[in-house]
């Protein structure tokens, strides 16, 4: 069993997914900060407030706390319970900039193998065709 674990894993396929997961962790911190710290505060600024992630609906206080109603990250902390609404819009909008970008590459990436395969096919001597092949097969064997 631990023989054909190692052979799965040492398959160039799981080292390739491994190196794509890692990359991915990265790509999707780079997106968090571009939306953290670059779009939601225009998009906030828009709407009248300057931390659009901190927008939330209070339902109730632990017992005995006594900081600021409006602090989200203190409400947070104290373990309130809260509609954080404008962190699930920010994770909304930090999951289409990542989708898009990944339609982008994909799509980057298909038209690449297309232009490549096509280059292939023209350097490709364009030689008989099954069919041809068979056809003087069957008169070299008739004569």
């Amino acid at each position: 069993m631990l023989k054909d674990f190692r052979d799965f894993i040492a398959k160039g396929n799981v080292i390739d997914l491994a190196v794509a997961v890692i990359i991915a962790g990265a790509f999707g911190a780079i997106v968090a900060s571009l939306t953290d710290e670059i779009i939601m505060p225009v998009v906030g600024a828009l709407f009248g407030g300057a931390d659009f992630s901190s927008y939330f609906i209070l339902l109730s206080t632990p017992e005995g706390y006594e900081g600021s109603l409006t602090d989200y990250a203190e409400l947070k902390e104290a373990g309130a319970a809260m509609i954080g609404y404008g962190a699930f819009i920010t994770a909304i909008i930090n999951f289409v900039i990542l989708a898009f970008i990944i339609f982008l590459l994909v799509r980057y990436a298909k038209k690449v193998m297309a232009e490549f395969e096509e280059k292939e096919e023209a350097a490709a001597p364009s030689g008989p065709t099954e069919i041809e092949l068979l056809t003087e097969i069957r008169d070299a064997l008739k004569k």
